[in-house]
């Protein structure tokens, strides 16, 4: 799928999908805040959410007392509803709309945390421009949290291919610039009561 039509995709999912017919859907998104707060950074730290949906982290992140946030979707429509949630808060985040494979910018960041938009990238190509991106926009010593189906997850997602991960393929997959602090499990509930299996790394910019 080339860049158009993947940021149509997401387009029509957001604009025709409501949160609760989407399986990612958390209503407290509790490993990844379990994770960013676990690092102790302080609120002046820069943290970007990649693929953010209309996930409701940037809110509990400002709850949190973070105040420099960044999120980062291909779909407008995605980006527009967080915002609409937010309502004056939004003012405080810096919103991208950019597929991440393009993703460019003069900033650096000392926390970047992806959830479910990694195994989206099933090209070598499109995974070594990821890992080179993360590698380029993270501080040294800053971290990277990346939450990606587990082998016991689904081998689809909203229609398009996903690649699974083990914790030995992240970790491997992360290798050049990073080093591995620790891999978890999750299973996920959808809102339609399945359940999704994912795994979730956490690593430091070397």
């Amino acid at each position: 799928m080339n860049k158009a039509s993947n940021k149509d995709h997401w387009e029509h999912i957001y604009t025709t999908k409501s949160p609760e017919e989407l399986s990612w859907t958390e209503a407290v998104p509790g490993i990844s805040l379990s994770l960013i707060q676990g690092f102790h950074l302080p609120g002046t730290a820069s943290i970007i959410d990649i693929g953010a949906g209309d996930s409701g982290l940037a809110g509990f992140l400002l709850d949190a007392g973070y105040s420099k946030i960044s999120v980062l979707d291909i779909s407008e429509t995605s980006i527009q509803k967080t915002k609409a949630k937010l309502g004056k808060r939004s003012d405080q985040i810096n919103w991208i709309t950019q597929d991440i494979t393009a993703f460019r910018t003069n900033e650096q960041f000392d926390c970047w945390h992806d959830r479910a938009t990694f195994h989206f990238l099933t090209t070598n190509e499109q995974i070594s421009k990821y890992t080179s991106l993360a590698k380029q926009y993270i501080k040294p010593g800053g971290y990277l949290i990346v939450g990606t189906f587990s082998k016991k997850g689904p081998e689809k997602c909203s229609g398009l291919s996903i690649k699974q991960y083990d914790q030995q393929e992240m970790s491997m997959t992360f290798a050049d610039g990073f080093k591995t602090l620790g891999c978890r499990s999750q299973e996920h509930e959808t809102p339609f009561k399945t359940k999704q299996h994912f795994t979730f790394c956490t690593f430091q910019r070397i």
